[in-house]
């Protein structure tokens, strides 16, 4: 997990399911259980935890099974090495589930240059081109640049013209979406990223592909349980 000021959070890649659920408190936070917790919930507005917004915001790129029964949300940064670490593995846990809903929102934390990328890569969107600017700075192993960006962007089909013009144009929109992905990130307690909501589950930290298998499974069981 990368932190804003600090290198490497608490959690590990290889950290058990149960030792990362535990980190809930009791197992699993439920997004309906929010008002329990509110005290917690620092700046973030009354409205920003809603399933709605967590879950289903239309502004918030999402790939996947759009009817999948199951929403993965993952707080990212494309300056982290963790977030880039696990996304492949995410992408295949995705892909062989097949019902999965894989929910993508932009928390650039770790300085100006991951701001930059963010604000660029839903300044894609405009175009139909955010999964492929997504795709494109989170699969780089070398530290980001602006100069690196555009050139990422460029190599991934991204019209470079049509992405600076949207930029200005949706500067406020886009501004609007990345201090929703904030407020709902200190909301629930994240220290860094990644960070994901699995169905209702918290899960601040990284797990591997088999753990994320059995906390879908999970998250399954409880859906149906409710």
């Amino acid at each position: 997990m990368k932190r804003s000021n600090n290198p490497a959070g608490a959690n590990h890649p290889g950290c058990t399911r149960r030792k990362a659920l535990g980190l809930l408190g009791g197992g699993a936070a439920l997004l309906g259980a929010g008002a329990a917790s509110r005290s917690a919930f620092a700046q973030a507005s009354d409205d920003v935890l809603t399933e709605a917004l967590v879950l289903r915001d239309p502004d918030v790129p999402s790939t996947g099974n759009p009817d999948g029964d199951i929403n993965i949300v993952e707080w990212f940064d494309y300056n982290c090495p963790y977030c880039r670490k696990i996304a492949p593995e995410i992408q295949q846990v995705v892909q062989d589930d097949g019902k999965v809903r894989l929910v993508l929102k932009d928390w650039p934390i770790l300085g100006e240059i991951s701001k930059f990328g963010a604000r660029m890569a839903l300044a894609a969107k405009y175009q139909g081109k955010y999964m492929a600017a997504h795709e494109a700075m989170i699969g780089v192993s070398s530290k980001l640049t602006e100069p690196r960006i555009r050139e990422l962007l460029a190599g991934a089909g991204v019209d470079m013209d049509r992405l600076n013009r949207d930029a200005t144009s949706n500067a406020k929109a886009i501004d609007i979406i990345l201090a929703r992905n904030h407020d709902q990130a200190v909301a629930f307690g994240f220290k860094g990223t990644p960070s994901f909501i699995v169905g209702k589950f918290r899960v601040p930290g990284i797990l591997t592909m088999a753990q994320f298998e059995m906390v879908i499974a999970d998250a399954r069981k409880a859906k149906k349980a409710n």
